[in-house]
């Protein structure tokens, strides 16, 4: 691991860029190397990322999470679902203090793992669920009551929407952070995002630079315009065997 010196410079060169340069400060800085020294740490424990070089780190994990953190709206619930190894969960909740963020995920060593770094970075604002989606996207807790439900490398668009929508309030939003499949998955996904309540969804590139590399990839944004039928999320067997 190289040291906060230089990753602290590497990053601001990054999101400076990238015009991310007002979501960072020092604080936010130090917390994103102690976040990678932590998650490089625990990496063989948990299997948490392929990525273990410092500046792809910056790049392809934070860099890529910010994107999200320019465009959410101040002081939101945010659902990110199927959080994984807390991408865009941990980035996000220190790039944006101000947001409420609930980390779902069925894998509980995952969600420990988010929990005991969120705990180590004293992050206050965020609230790791162990549990699997489409459950939550039945429980009247969790149901139509965030603004924005993302979700990064989870599955394609069909299984997603399903996953993902239900956790929208109406008028609010789901954002996809997708790969290169996205416009073909998009394509065969409309009827079931029409279904589930979802306008017609907006595509965005994300196209990222540093010293020494781009990477660029869609981000799917689906508005909320009516409510999910109480039918749905179905069960995961369902939902996979035969999407929508």
């Amino acid at each position: 691991m190289i040291k906060e010196s230089e990753f602290t410079a590497k990053l601001t060169t990054v999101f400076k860029k990238n015009g991310m340069t007002s979501l960072l400060n020092s604080d936010r800085a130090s917390k994103l190397y102690k976040l990678t020294e932590y998650m490089l740490a625990e990496n063989e424990k948990y299997n948490l990322t392929a990525i273990t070089e410092p500046d792809k780190i910056i790049l392809s994990h934070y860099a890529d999470c910010a994107t999200l953190a320019k465009r959410l709206p101040k002081g939101i619930r945010v659902a990110d679902i199927g959080c994984g190894a807390g991408f865009p969960t941990l980035p996000l909740a220190i790039l944006r203090d101000d947001l409420s963020i609930t980390a779902v995920d069925s894998t509980a060593k995952r969600i420990e793992y988010v929990r005991s770094a969120a705990e180590m970075l004293g992050i206050t604002n965020v609230t790791p669920i162990a549990m699997r989606a489409e459950d939550g996207g039945k429980n009247p807790e969790f149901r139509e009551k965030f603004d924005v439900a993302t979700a990064r490398a989870v599955a394609e668009m069909r299984v997603l929407s399903e996953l993902c929508l239900p956790y929208v309030r109406k008028g609010g939003s789901f954002i996809a952070m997708k790969g290169k499949n996205a416009e073909y998955e998009l394509s065969a996904a409309a009827r079931a995002i029409a279904m589930l309540g979802g306008a017609k969804p907006i595509v965005e590139t994300v196209a990222l630079v540093s010293d020494t590399e781009e990477l660029s990839h869609p981000l799917i944004i689906v508005t909320k315009k009516d409510k999910t039928p109480d039918k749905y999320p179905r069960p995961f067997a369902q939902i996979s065997k035969k999407p929508l």
